[in-house]
């Protein structure tokens, strides 16, 4: 029976702006038993701004069935559970998503309970001015092998396309991405790179492939960025 378990919240954090958390979050965050963290310093610079003290674990990684034993044990002795990444939400590109399956897997009748908040992909989609009625999410780009064939299924793709790029990449992904939509015939279509989204640096580059890459020539590329290819119009 789920009333015979305790409770686990998959809870988004900030991606910058630490006031980008909601009042549920904090309260959350301030009444659980335990917050398992991907790093427990990073989450501490959180908690300390609100004043949390609740008592933080690692879960670095999905595969960390150390933790997710100890996540479960927890949960067996009825206590409450909260789960966080660096920044956003767990379970989208970082941790998250195995530890769920395999405690559904073990608890059938545990209650997780999502509490929303910041995202990187949703946010820089806000203030794209693409059509949002399809839309796909490919997560990050490849560092190395396969980065040919992910761009030329970006080119293949009509609707919008939203993938996440490291300030040591930005540049060589734009050529790239450049090169498999000339081919396609595609040179004009439009694209957004949202850098450094709810920061001191926050940056929006709109237009096409050639004229963005322009654009952050004449900038430091630094940050974390957030590509997104508009629609084959």
């Amino acid at each position: 029976m789920a009333n015979n378990l305790g409770m686990l919240y998959i809870v988004a954090t900030p991606i910058g702006n630490l006031g980008d958390i909601s009042l549920r979050a904090l309260e959350i965050l301030k009444t659980v038993d335990a917050i398992f963290c991907e790093d427990t310093r990073q989450t501490l610079k959180l908690l300390d701004y609100y004043e949390i003290a609740t008592k933080t674990y690692p879960f670095k990684r999905d595969s960390d069935y150390g933790a997710i034993d100890r996540i479960a044990e927890m949960l067996f002795q009825k206590d409450s559970v909260a789960i966080v990444s660096d920044a956003g939400t767990p379970g989208i590109n970082d941790p998250g998503a195995r530890l769920i399956s395999e405690l559904v897997s073990r608890m059938p009748q545990l209650c997780i309970v999502p509490i929303p908040g910041a995202n990187a992909a949703i946010s820089a989609l806000s203030v794209s001015g693409f059509p949002s009625e399809r839309w796909s999410y490919w997560g990050f780009i490849p560092n190395k092998k396969g980065r040919q064939t992910y761009f030329k299924k970006i080119a293949e793709n009509k609707d919008v396309v939203i993938c996440y790029e490291s300030k040591y990449r930005i540049i060589k992904t734009l050529q790239e991405l450049k090169d498999a939509l000339a081919v396609m015939e595609q040179s004009d279509r439009q694209i957004m790179i949202a850098r450094e989204l709810t920061k001191l640096h926050e940056t929006i580059y709109r237009g096409t492939v050639a004229q963005v890459r322009a654009m952050l020539g004449e900038d430091e590329v630094l940050g974390e960025f957030v590509l997104i290819v508009g629609p084959n119009r």
